[in-house]
């Protein structure tokens, strides 16, 4: 099954899903293994792998390689840059940061990347990043004007445009380490794209999980609390993000 196809299918059957987002500069392709292995258990929907900071092809590789040792979720490539690229995943999100005032952020790197995905023969799925709040390293290497969370309309008018002009999802990224989309905010995008919503950043427990899940989240990422949590401890913490996530989403099913 294509992954395309599996994430929709994943979407429809759980209302909303999980996915952990593992970084090669800050964790090590044998840490890669455990977490990935701790997170297919604890029901994560598939493992993202990227970063903005120090990120080369052979890192990547690597970590996708432990991954794929101890794991059958898919793997799907979340490109900081196009030294983030990888033949060895499974698919790869192909995102443009809308709101970044640098051009080669919106299309240019994309015009370059795409014909190495092509090389690779790797699954694109179009992707329009929309970077809210603070913004984090993300916001900042991308040159970003990060939207506020006071003015959700305003990334609510991205996201729409975003779907008018072909992308199959949108991502709200708060970054890594940062306060959390507010579940205001992510209301009022769900409510103006019909497109599949994915949310990160700072999302750290069950309680944030589900109220990201049930505001409109099809789909929650974490990652900075793999790297922060004891891996003694993180089968609990992500068994419980999770489970948030999947509450969430059949609660927001219920509504009429």
């Amino acid at each position: 099954m294509k992954v395309r196809a599996y994430l929709k299918q994943q979407i429809e059957s759980k209302g909303s899903i999980h996915m952990t987002l593992l970084d090669p500069d800050k964790t090590s392709p044998e840490d890669s293994k455990i977490i990935a292995s701790i997170a297919e258990e604890a029901g994560t929907s598939a493992i993202m792998i990227g970063g903005s900071l120090g990120v080369t092809e052979s890192t990547v590789s690597q970590v996708i390689d432990a991954v794929k040792e101890e794991t059958n979720v898919p793997v799907i490539l979340f490109p900081g840059s196009l030294s983030g690229l990888s033949p060895k995943a499974d698919a790869v999100w192909f995102l443009s940061v809308l709101n970044s005032t640098n051009p080669y952020y919106i299309v240019g790197a994309q015009a370059a990347g795409a014909v190495i995905i092509r090389r690779h023969g790797l699954e694109a799925i179009p992707l329009a990043y929309i970077i809210v709040g603070q913004g984090g390293a993300a916001g900042y290497v991308s040159y970003a004007r990060p939207v506020p969370f006071n003015k959700p309309e305003i990334a609510a008018a991205y996201a729409l445009a975003a779907q008018y002009m072909g992308f199959e999802y949108v991502y709200l990224e708060a970054g890594s380490g940062m306060p959390p989309v507010p579940p205001y905010f992510i209301k009022v995008v769900r409510r103006a794209i019909n497109i599949p919503l994915v949310v990160g950043g700072g999302i750290k427990s069950y309680e944030l999980a589900y109220k990201a899940a049930k505001a409109g989240a099809n789909i929650v990422v974490t990652g900075t609390v793999v790297e922060e949590v004891d891996p003694n401890k993180l089968r609990k913490v992500l068994s419980s993000i999770v489970k948030g996530v999947h509450e969430g989403g059949r609660d927001r099913a219920k509504e009429p």
